[in-house]
């Protein structure tokens, strides 16, 4: 149970390795360390999440707009049962506000009853349809001209970084080894039993049994490694503008368009943060580190807003960012066992990613059942706690109790998103700390809101250069102060990472 960020990777032969460490790769894992396997999760970058998994739109999703029948759907489905429950156990923040399908013309109109029974093969069979006078009464501050909306009760918003770091600090805890830093660059399979699968990475060779790709972007890339060429991934960028805390009382729902053939279309929603987002564009490209923003796709979604919320645009942007979809040939996951080589492929893992995510590594443990391997007894996985980084539930600034018990809780470093010392502390003593300022950000909200670490940001650098002094030399990410929205911690007290209690939260993982 180890995390490594350099040097040379053990000497040993691990039962599964997880290629990736995105919401996806970090919940294999955390899966699979319910059984007595010897598990690695490498990782390219220097955390978990920093992919796809920090920059998306941060919905649940009901699937109710999925292709019936397909393997998404189910596990969209599935997904959303489990990762709910798995959220009010672990302390993830949830906001079950529910979407509007809004129909702005007379074709939308007419397709709400198709997409209500589209809803009813996926088993969803909640919604309904509002005419135009109960859908303003429901969006007072909706943009003139709407003819009416499918409601979808069950959607909600969620937050993405604590989903992943969760599962990355219940996989670690539990015995795996989480290796950062770690690009694999090749991989050469191994006859005999000893090992099947040798990894070039850029921190040497690590063997393993067993390899799981979930490298998201780079699925289709890895699997060209192993012999495939299945699909093929094009990097689908979307731009999104989240608008500061002011602007949070203008909507009440998920605000979501009639989807097309790209995607879900550019919507209006609130965050667990307290701001509102406005986006995604869906721009198909060839380079697969494009998560810049461009003035086109600020204009476009300008246009979009003022249509859907007029008075959205005159509130304050607090940032920007832009996350890139695996998007692929087909409109499903592409999910593949291959027993003779002891190799699983996880591509295709697009927007709904998120929500299926613990479906998607309960379907990977039975395929890896299913091809002959014996996998173990299962045991019941340790629970973690989890801050409240959201903002339905009191911040550690707003607990008395908390203060009185220990000074640095009301000791304020971020005054836009009140992040105090104390959780800047526990973040950097967490299972799996930050290793940069944007890191840091994901697990606190610390440089996150209007200022955009103006004020605060010389302060929260020394900190996190004062406690991981390997940090120093890690240089700021390119468009970090536009990355999502505003995370912020909680005050839940829960176990330190020795398994003494604490009163302390255990921020990040």
């Amino acid at each position: 149970m180890t995390v490594t960020t350099s040097g040379t990777l053990p000497d040993e032969v691990y039962d599964v390795a997880v290629i990736g460490a995105g919401v996806v790769g970090t919940a294999i894992a955390r899966e699979l360390t319910r059984y007595p396997l010897r598990i690695a999760l490498v990782e390219a970058s220097d955390d978990v999440g920093d992919g796809t998994s920090k920059a998306n739109t941060a919905i649940l999703h009901t699937g109710f707009d999925a292709v019936p029948g397909s393997l998404e759907s189910r596990l969209v489905r599935e997904g959303q049962r489990r990762l709910a429950e798995y959220a009010a156990l672990t302390g993830i923040p949830v906001e079950p506000l529910g979407a509007l399908l809004v129909a702005w013309d007379e074709e939308q109109l007419a397709a709400l009853p198709g997409l209500a029974e589209k809803a009813g093969r996926n088993e969803y069979h909640e919604t309904r349809i509002l005419d135009a006078d109960e859908l303003y009464s429901r969006e007072p501050r909706l943009g003139p001209g709407a003819l009416g909306a499918l409601e979808v009760p069950g959607e909600s918003v969620i937050c993405p970084w604590t989903t992943t770091l969760a599962y990355a600090t219940q996989a670690v805890r539990a015995g795996a080894d989480l290796h950062l830093n770690c690009r694999v660059e090749g991989v050469t399979e191994l006859p005999g039993d000893e090992s099947a699968h040798e990894l070039a990475t850029g921190r040497g060779v690590l063997r393993t049994h067993t390899l799981i790709n979930a490298a998201g972007l780079y699925a289709d890339e890895v699997d060209r490694l192993l012999g495939h060429t299945d699909f093929a991934v094009t990097p689908r960028r979307g731009q999104l503008m989240v608008f500061d805390k002011f602007a949070r009382d203008l909507v009440r729902h998920i605000l979501l368009p009639v989807p097309t053939a790209l995607g879900k279309g550019v919507l209006v929603a609130p965050t667990v943060y307290g701001n509102v987002m406005l986006g995604p564009t869906a721009e198909d490209l060839d380079d697969k580190t494009a998560t810049g923003s461009t003035a086109e796709g600020l204009d476009f979604l300008r246009e979009k807003g003022g249509r859907i919320m007029p008075e959205l645009l005159d509130e304050e942007v607090t940032a920007v960012y832009a996350g890139l979809r695996a998007a692929t040939e087909e409109d499903d996951y592409r999910i593949r066992s291959h027993p003779g080589q002891r190799y699983i492929t996880v591509g295709g893992i697009r927007s709904t990613g998120l929500t299926a995510s613990m479906a998607i590594a309960a379907h990977v443990v039975e395929l890896l059942a299913g091809s002959g391997r014996d996998l173990g007894a299962a045991r019941e996985l340790e629970p973690v706690r989890m801050p409240n980084i959201g903002e339905a539930s009191p911040r550690p600034y707003e607990r008395a109790e908390l203060i009185a018990a220990d000074p640095e809780y009301g000791r304020i470093v971020c005054h836009c998103e009140r992040v105090s010392r104390g959780e800047i502390r526990d973040a950097l003593a967490s299972t799996v700390p930050p290793r940069s300022p944007e890191g840091l950000r994901r697990r606190t909200r610390a440089r996150g809101g209007r200022c955009q670490g103006f004020y605060c940001g010389a302060t929260l650098r020394a900190l996190l250069d004062a406690e991981l002094p390997e940090a120093a030399e890690a240089p700021e990410a390119p468009g970090a102060a536009g990355t999502y929205g505003t995370p912020g911690p909680s005050g839940t007290p829960g176990p330190s990472d020795d398994g003494e209690p604490s009163q302390r939260p255990e921020v990040g993982p």
